[in-house]
């Protein structure tokens, strides 16, 4: 997970970078597709695995690849008015509102202990997003929004895990971004340098490389163990910020940061301790 959480902060970072010159969101988008997915496919194709590639809900999975469009997009357009630092720790909030649909659409039981842990981060979120804490107001938006439709693609990943392969959600969700990308791409084509195409080239291997990173650290470790991790994003975002852009992070997006993940772990400790009560409850 720290592995993953690295090379998709490096990836952010490139985007970023890409963004200030001619290249736009969608152009990334697409040209990150046309090449991560014949990558994701040729893997499983030489791997033996060609069953997993295949879904059994295909409308449905379509439908989760192009609503999944709104989450990069939004990010990558977000991190254009903020700091890579602001953007990420606002991303954060994706935790309580995945909180909040697991109530609505997966009919879970939030005890008191979730609910405070949901408000603190929220707190923390509208601190990181005060008008005086750096960035455009748009781009806290654009961000907020990237972490809600992250919320709802990790939500329906888990109604669909039941009958899809993690395989196919990812290689559906990537063609998914990539087909709206190039449905959009005549609107939003930029004259970029060839130079700039190999930055394209760089982020979709650290994306590539992070989300198989991720889907690793998944599968060998219980997510409640490994989740805590992700936080460290926020330390590789501070040093580029830092290095490359000459920015430092206010003290209301560092005492937002702290509210956030403080939040964020307890509702990861509280799943915790509910997944432990009831292997020991079937156990008894």
């Amino acid at each position: 997970m720290l592995c993953a959480m690295f090379l998709l902060s490096t990836m952010d970072a490139i985007a970023k970078y890409l963004l200030e010159y001619s290249a736009t969101s969608v152009q990334i988008l697409a040209l990150r597709s046309v090449i991560i997915v014949p990558c994701l496919i040729l893997y499983f194709l030489l791997a033996g695995k060609k069953a997993e590639l295949l879904p059994t809900r295909p409308i449905a999975q379509g439908v989760r690849g192009v609503l999944g469009f709104i989450a990069p997009f939004s990010f990558f357009v977000g991190i254009q008015y903020l700091s890579l630092t602001a953007a990420v720790v606002v991303f954060f909030s994706s935790i309580f509102f995945t909180t909040l649909m697991s109530i609505v659409v997966l009919k879970e039981k939030v005890g008191v202990h979730r609910w405070a842990a949901v408000v603190v981060g929220y707190c923390g979120v509208a601190l990181a997003m005060m008008p005086w804490g750096g960035g455009e107001l748009k781009g806290y938006l654009l961000v907020l929004l990237s972490s809600i439709t992250y919320s709802g693609l990790f939500i329906s990943g888990k109604l669909l895990a039941k009958t899809e392969s993690v395989t196919s959600l990812v290689l559906s969700y990537n063609l998914g971004v990539g087909l709206v990308a190039l449905v959009l791409l005549p609107w939003f084509w930029g004259n970029i340098e060839l130079p700039l195409y190999f930055g394209v080239l760089l982020l979709s291997m650290f994306a590539v490389a992070g989300h198989f990173a991720m889907t690793k650290a998944f599968a060998v470790a219980e997510a409640s163990q490994i989740t805590p991790f992700e936080y460290s994003g926020v330390l590789w975002t501070l040093l580029y910020d830092i290095l490359i852009w000459h920015m430092y992070p206010s003290h209301y997006t560092l005492m937002g940061a702290v509210l956030i993940i403080s939040g964020s772990l307890y509702v990861i400790k509280r799943e915790q301790i509910q997944e432990l009560n009831k292997h020991s409850f079937k156990n008894s």
